[in-house]
């Protein structure tokens, strides 16, 4: 049986905005911290996400970092990438492709 995990408020507030972020699009970690309203926590929100226990229905794999690249992902950057390209996100060398593009904004 899998263990119950307690989420703290912060979490639960990462995870719940980031469900809004659609198929074929990118958040940065940054923009979600602010999303939230926590300006300076984007370290914070990478550490929700790893420890998110709904992925990828908490799509923790469409959150990047800044510059484009792919950033962390719990099961490995090979899934992160996997999945991104699978929602038609295009990646190469460990960035994303026209990225201002598909960067998503709330």
């Amino acid at each position: 049986m899998k263990k119950q995990y307690n989420s703290t408020e912060f979490e639960n507030k990462v995870w719940q905005i980031l469900k809004r972020v659609p198929r074929g699009r990118v958040i940065t970690y940054q923009a979600l911290a602010q999303a939230i309203g926590c300006l300076q926590s984007a370290r914070a929100v990478g550490n929700a996400l790893h420890k998110n226990p709904w992925a990828p229905k908490v799509p923790c794999h469409r959150v990047v970092k800044s510059n484009g690249q792919i950033g962390g992902y719990r099961s490995g950057i090979r899934k992160k990438t996997a999945l991104l390209k699978s929602e038609g996100v295009r990646v190469k060398d460990g960035k994303i492709v026209d990225f201002e593009k598909i960067l998503y904004k709330f």
